[in-house]
């Protein structure tokens, strides 16, 4: 007769303190591919943020070479423009077969152009006596070239001409005549001190007339 043994008791496996199971929890050492997906867009997105906030190479490159560039020259001023030669311009004088002469001249700018004219007195050169004065306006052309613009006494008017000048934009002068065919030439018995302004294209003249007495 076979002797039957008690089976032998169950014993529970004892876990030895310090001692990790030997097969890891795979929930956490497993990587998922969302993990992944997620994880890579991340980094992009921190390299693309990255990339924003450094300069670019070549920017910086040609920023650095034109603050290198030497400014460039800046334009020469345009040549200021000169009165008016009155050698330039034919006066319209009848002298006959006598010379013209300027006896005084005055420049200045008087339509506020921004460039001078020129204002002559001029008479025949008679060697002697008092020939009578015509005042005239020069002004340059387009081209340059001289031209006479105005004349603001006649020769007919038998004055002559004692002073002139060009000041803030108008001429003055002083005119010497006479106030009858009896009064010898050498001896004027009428000033006047006239002025002329350039007024709606024209210029306007204003006098004051003064008896010097003979």
């Amino acid at each position: 007769m076979a002797r039957c043994w008690p089976p032998p008791p169950r014993t529970t496996p004892q876990e030895t303190p310090g001692v990790h199971p030997v097969v890891p929890d795979l929930a956490h050492t497993q990587a998922r591919p969302v993990h992944w997906l997620l994880t890579a867009t991340a980094m992009a997105a921190v390299v693309a943020a990255a990339g924003f906030l450094q300069p670019d190479a070549a920017t910086a490159t040609q920023s650095g070479t034109a603050s290198a560039r030497p400014a460039a020259p800046a334009p020469a001023p345009a040549p200021a423009r000169t009165a008016p030669d009155p050698a330039s311009v034919d006066l319209p004088l009848q002298c006959g077969p006598l010379a013209d002469v300027v006896t005084a001249k005055a420049t200045g700018d008087l339509d506020g152009d921004g460039g001078p004219e020129t204002v002559v007195a001029a008479r025949c050169d008679a060697g002697s006596g008092t020939p009578p004065h015509g005042v005239y306006v020069l002004a340059g052309g387009r081209d340059g070239t001289p031209r006479l613009v105005a004349t603001l006494v006649e020769p007919a008017e038998k004055s002559s001409v004692g002073a002139l000048a060009v000041r803030d934009g108008a001429v003055t002068a002083t005119l010497l005549g006479y106030s009858s065919l009896d009064v010898p030439g050498c001896c004027p018995d009428i000033r006047e001190q006239v002025k002329w302004q350039w007024k709606g294209g024209a210029f306007v003249r204003s006098d004051d007339t003064a008896a010097l007495g003979v």
